[in-house]
């Protein structure tokens, strides 16, 4: 089970100042239902790093979503403003940018506030 942010400062808390183990904050809270090895995982990054927060830059790298891909990927979406018609396809930016087709995708929506459509081919219709 994971732990929520108040149960690690409760926890870091109590081990710092009381000298509770693992064993001993589960047995003092059953009703949160924490297990021994989430608790004893947790007290050693507390032993290693002096706090239960997670670090800074601790995740995974942005490769694709950087701000330069994301400027590179507006250009090339919109159309220019004295050259209308010149918007591409997410396959095409991909290509282009070498961007995986589903970065560009991320990038359009959540970092551009567009949204995507698949272009189609019509009929014309005569009236």
């Amino acid at each position: 089970m994971v732990l929520s942010k108040e149960d690690r400062v409760l926890t870091e808390q109590l081990h710092r100042f009381k000298g509770y183990g693992a064993k001993k904050l589960v047995k003092e809270f059953p009703e949160k239902k924490w297990q021994v090895c989430s608790v004893r995982r947790l007290l050693k990054k507390l032993r290693k790093i002096g706090t239960t927060s997670r670090q800074a830059r601790s995740g995974r790298p942005r490769s694709a979503r950087t701000q330069e891909n994301i400027d590179a990927v507006g250009d090339l979406v919109l159309s220019q403003e004295d050259a209308p018609g010149t918007h591409h396809t997410v396959r095409h930016i991909a290509r282009k940018t070498g961007i995986h087709r589903s970065s560009v995708l991320r990038i359009i929506s959540d970092d551009l506030p567009l949204k995507c459509f698949k272009k189609k081919r019509a009929q014309q219709l005569q009236g």
